[in-house]
């Protein structure tokens, strides 16, 4: 592989990098005891702190957001110049976005325009070793595991610009009829070496500028953008649309949007289908928003708070206090708690189950505000701490706050899966910052039927931790189960749940085989009792619209490889093999993959097929005509509704049972601590 001693340019995240890791293809850093997190760095250019060059320059930044009835598409354009007297060599990163697809990466040098495909991983940089050693101009798409994105151009002319676009997909889901789009930007704190080694350029000189356009079916209530002032209106189409634009900025905090859907809106079933031609298999995304009427959880409720204190939570660790103190402040008298923290290994603050009275709660909030962050990070000691003493007799819940980078004691996903699994407790997970470990938040919450949420730095934590009460707080559908019968349905996601929570919607990918009538079936348990909801719809033989569905199905299906690998349910060498066959297939850049971009002589040169072009332009045809019409309602249970409650809301009462919060004050403290996200004016 290149050595790269004049590598000047590259952004990295907060990523650990074991020894003999590569940054880049040939930079070996190696950890020894570093424990404590240092500066955080944005998005943005990046160069080695040895370098005596100018670091690249942003001249623009501009990101353009469509959400559509599920998923999003994210298109970001930027320009690099070069104020020094040689061409230099550029790599651009950005945090990862959770569950997301890249699909495209273009290059403008000039005139030239340079296009993306994916090919294996080592074939891509043994084709842009030898572009770039034979002066041509090359891009490189890579992965690194579940934290980043890297972009490597070459060259960028001394004293000279290059040009750059990625597109990239992801899912979207609902809670209590409140969306979320992230755009992030800011680094996790969690790459204590990266942040050592390289020195940032996180500064756009000239335009600054992100809009999003909302294609919903449904009628939404408000938008919310914290720490962005921008102008929202509506389009020809009748869909809302935000935009901020600034006269310079910078790339070191994340953009987060709200939406909030209209109050009443039914439980529901929801069916984006995509099939190209009768001789082709078919592709679905599924929604299914649950009308049932949970009831809430009488007598008292014991609580653990499992917090991560260590030095990667620095920065955050105001941020999961704050939380948690106002979580535990609203506690009703015959509840209990414990407060479980963890670095290097795990300690128990409260000593044993504490009654939630005056006197313990304002005890424990006086020792929460003298926690200091520092050490390694051994989750599994916490989350086994936590586990101690459960009583049978009383409803229990684990909030797990941390950003789930573990890198001390058992590390094993597979034992935390079998740890979590051995006991019947709802687990409620917060992510916090980026570059955050959601594969192994995932793997604790699946195993025992928990539900976690992605926090940002630039959201916060406590009206997160609130809406998560309203689960906590009321009654959970048991062992769920979901069935297609009718159509041959194959390779869809886990269709069974261990629980279903209050507000939670489930997000489905899956193939059928052609179009027809179908029945769905969910059961539950609920209260002690067996429930059934029944519809029936139609999967079209020909809908042409949702052509990216397929990415999103293929990137599901990688996710539940990966995760069966990693929890010993199958062969890593299976595993990695049916990850690039997914992937060359549907053009996704994965850990196996990466995207090379090259002009058409070179693709003819080395032998590339185009691919990923042919999809691209099916892609972007089907765009056009979608942006066209109005948002086009999915709901496919219209005529046979499977549930006839409305979907679930913000709580309207403190719970249940009675206990000390009055019916509208939660919400208001919701909404307060949010910082009015949903209504009234921008701030």
């Amino acid at each position: 592989m290149k050595n790269h001693p004049n590598n000047n340019q590259i952004n990295s995240s907060k990523t650990a990098y074991p020894e003999g890791r590569k940054i880049g293809f040939g930079i070996v850093l190696t950890i020894i005891g570093l424990l404590f997190v240092l500066p955080i760095h944005g998005a943005g250019v990046l160069k080695p702190t040895s370098s005596d060059l100018q670091s690249l320059e942003i001249l623009d930044h501009q990101v353009k957001v469509t959400l559509n009835n599920g998923f999003a598409r994210t298109e970001i354009s930027q320009t690099f110049y070069n104020p020094n007297q040689q061409e230099l060599e550029a790599l651009y990163s950005f945090p990862l976005p959770e569950h997301a697809s890249l699909s495209e990466m273009t290059i403008w040098a000039g005139e030239k325009e340079l296009q993306g495909e994916v090919v294996e991983k080592t074939k891509a940089e043994q084709i842009y070793e030898e572009e770039t050693a034979n002066g041509n101009e090359a891009g490189l798409a890579q992965k690194d595991s579940y934290q980043r994105f890297d972009f490597w151009v070459n060259p960028v002319p001394a004293l000279g610009e290059v040009r750059m676009r990625v597109v990239y997909y992801q899912p979207l889901k609902l809670d209590t009829g409140i969306g979320v789009y992230k755009y992030p930007l800011e680094e996790g704190g969690t790459d204590d070496v990266a942040a050592q080694f390289w020195t940032s350029n996180e500064k756009v000189t000239g335009t600054f500028a992100i809009e999003v356009e909302i294609k919903s079916a449904w009628p939404l209530r408000g938008i919310r953008t914290p720490g962005f002032q921008g102008t929202q209106s509506t389009d020809a189409e009748g869909d809302l649309v935000y935009s901020f634009q600034s006269n310079g900025g910078d790339l070191s905090k994340d953009f987060v949007l709200y939406y909030m859907l209209e109050d009443n809106l039914p439980g529901r079933v929801e069916v984006i289908p995509f099939r190209e031609s009768s001789e082709k298999t078919g592709t679905f995304m599924m929604v299914v928003t649950p009308g049932v009427d949970l009831q809430p959880l009488s007598g008292g409720s014991d609580y653990v708070f499992v917090l991560d204190v260590s030095g990667s939570m620095q920065g955050k660790l105001h941020t999961l206090v704050e939380g948690v103190k106002q979580t535990i402040g609203s506690f009703r008298p015959e509840d209990r708690f414990r407060i479980v923290l963890f670095n290097n290994e795990a300690r128990e603050l409260t000593r044993e189950w504490t009654p939630a009275t005056s006197e313990q709660v304002n005890y424990a909030l006086s020792t929460l505000d003298r926690i200091q962050s520092g050490g390694g990070t051994n989750l599994y000691s916490g989350l086994d701490l936590a586990l101690r003493d459960m009583d049978d007799d009383r409803a229990t819940s684990i909030v797990l706050v941390t950003d789930g980078v573990t890198n001390t004691g058992e590390l094993s996903p597979k034992a935390f899966a079998g740890m979590m699994s051995r006991n019947d407790i709802r687990v409620f997970g917060f992510l916090l910052g980026n570059s955050a470990n959601w594969p192994l938040m995932k793997t604790i919450c699946d195993s025992s039927g928990g539900f976690y949420k992605s926090v940002s730095n630039s959201d916060d934590i406590i009206g997160q931790v609130l809406l998560a009460k309203s689960k906590v707080l009321y009654e959970s559908m048991h062992d769920v189960q979901l069935s297609v019968s009718g159509v041959k349905t194959f390779d869809v996601s886990p269709m069974n749940y261990r629980k279903v929570y209050r507000g939670q919607q489930l997000v489905l990918f899956g193939r059928y085989a052609k179009g027809g009538k179908a029945e769905l079936r969910l059961k539950a348990l609920m209260t002690g009792e067996d429930k059934e909801y029944i519809t029936e719809f139609d999967f079209p033989e020909i809908d042409t619209l949702n052509p990216e569905l397929e990415r999103l199905w293929a990137m599901d299906a990688i996710e539940t490889i990966e995760w069966e690998s990693s929890v010993g349910l199958s062969s890593p060498a299976e595993s990695d093999t049916a990850i690039t066959d997914l992937a060359l297939q549907y053009q996704l850049v994965t850990d196996y993959t990466s995207m090379i971009v090259l002009s058409d002589e070179a693709f003819a040169r080395h032998g590339v097929d185009r691919r990923n072009k042919d999809r691209v332009a099916r892609e972007y045809k089907a765009q056009s005509e979608r942006n066209k019409a109005p948002a086009v309602s999915r709901r496919v249970d219209q005529n046979k509704p499977m549930f006839q409650k409305p979907a679930p809301r913000i709580p309207s009462s403190g719970g249940g049972g009675g206990g000390a919060i009055h019916p509208f004050a939660i919400i208001g403290l919701v909404l307060l601590l949010i910082g009015k996200r949903f209504f009234g004016k921008q701030s």
